[in-house]
């Protein structure tokens, strides 16, 4: 839930409270390690300016706006996204409908009618690769250029590293295609989590034991199909669990599901929205010779989700 501290603006100028602020402009997908260094630029600017630090970010993301028939792997949802920017210390954030009419906005039209008539921002933040405007053709140059002329600071962030890695959307959805969460956790300073409405299932968990919190989560998802550990917040509620996420081999509906088995927990959940953060990778999906030895490994596949979340700590995503 957001904070009631952190508003938000949509489009228009809202309320006025965020006219004059620091804005780190970007799309902020994942709201990763290098997304936050823009952010805190943002801030300390904001901090020195004393006016309030906002994101001006847009919905839908560019790229789904620009081919719509492609499955864009979205690190966050607009209202994770959001709540992920509330948790980074922000005032607010500003959010842009990416439509016909904003793209095609040349990038000095997008520097005067948005940043300059309707925020009058005092200050904007971007990364160093980050280009705005009709066929991108707004530099970071070019708007630290414009910046001078309209009468407000310009700061270009540059590349962030981990170990020599660039950190950016692109390689976190890349390591989350192969299972590989921890790497991702790195990427993003944070483990990766998705929201949603626990379902009902065909209850086969509960006959064998195991009974699961289930949710569908959106076809374009590119986490690799297999078992995690995982840790789940239900209204404030943490607890640790097992997830299998994909087509269940040995029951094939498919559908593509993730069936979450919380540890220690007992009460209704259907119809809450959940948080489950995926700390460790554990198996691929497979099929078993019989139920019995699928049992038998579901058994295994809960000692050592505990072993890994019991190494990886109280770690849960910022928000």
């Amino acid at each position: 839930m957001l904070t009631k501290s952190f508003l938000i603006v949509r489009d228009g100028a809202g309320d006025g409270s965020l006219r004059g602020a620091v804005v780190a402009i970007g799309n902020f997908d994942g709201v990763h390690r290098g997304h936050r260094a823009v952010i805190a630029t943002a801030i300390e600017r904001a901090q020195r300016l004393a006016k309030p630090a906002a994101a001006l970010t847009f919905e839908p993301h560019p790229r789904a706006f620009f081919n719509p028939g492609e499955k864009l792997f979205r690190l966050t949802d607009a209202p994770t996204k959001l709540r992920l920017l509330a948790g980074a210390g922000l005032d607010g954030a500003i959010v842009l409908t990416f439509d016909a009419a904003l793209a095609s906005l040349t990038a000095a039209q997008f520097v005067r009618r948005i940043l300059v008539e309707r925020f009058a921002v005092s200050g904007a933040v971007i990364g160093f690769n980050f280009h705005f405007g009709m066929s991108r053709t707004g530099s970071p140059d070019f708007l630290a250029a414009e910046g001078e002329k309209c009468g407000f600071a310009v700061d270009v962030v540059p590349p962030f590293e981990d170990n020599g890695r660039p950190v950016a959307s692109g390689p976190i959805r890349a390591a989350l295609a192969v299972g590989r969460v921890d790497e991702a956790a790195e990427f993003l300073g944070y483990p990766w989590f998705v929201t949603g409405e626990v379902i009902h299932g065909d209850k086969r968990g509960r006959e064998l034991g195991f009974p699961t919190a289930n949710l569908s989560l959106d076809a374009s998802c590119g986490l690799r199909h297999g078992i995690y550990a995982v840790r789940v917040d239900i209204g404030g509620y943490r607890c640790d669990g097992v997830a299998s996420f994909g087509r269940r081999p040995m029951f094939d509906t498919g559908a593509v599901l993730l069936e979450v088995f919380l540890f220690d927990f007992a009460g209704e959940l259907y119809g809450r929205r959940v948080d489950v953060a995926f700390i460790a990778w554990l198996r691929q999906e497979e099929a078993f010779a019989s139920v019995d030895e699928l049992v038998r490994q579901m058994q295994e596949d809960a000692r050592g989700a505990r072993a890994a979340l019991a190494r990886a700590g109280n770690v849960f995503p910022p928000i």
